[in-house]
């Protein structure tokens, strides 16, 4: 897996209430993508970066999480070209479920 590519301990479970799951943990219907994850207390949705994961985790904004929302073809763990995979819109979840850009 990407993530552990890069260092980090999974642990994954098939949740099938996981669009509960991603409401509970404040991510919009409209951020959706096919993986939701927990990393330092916010909510990772989709395909993250491990760049953008990191700047969270340093920034440590007042905020639910990210998300990559869909499944672009060309971001970590889809495949394509890995000199894209940084350059991918990642969104700021914010408290009040609004999607800003995360730069990172």
């Amino acid at each position: 897996m990407y993530l552990e590519q890069h260092g980090a301990d999974i642990d994954a479970t098939d949740d099938p209430e996981r669009a509960a799951f991603r409401q509970h943990r404040g991510i919009p219907e409209r951020a959706a993508s096919c993986h939701t994850a927990v990393v330092g207390g916010y909510t990772i949705e989709g395909h993250i970066p491990v760049g953008a994961i990191t700047a969270l985790l340093a920034e440590q904004p007042d905020a639910v999480g990210l998300a990559l929302p869909g499944m672009p073809a060309d971001s970590p763990g889809m495949g394509g070209d890995v000199t894209t995979w940084e350059a991918q819109p990642v969104m700021l979840v914010t408290n009040d479920g609004e999607l800003v850009p995360f730069d990172y």
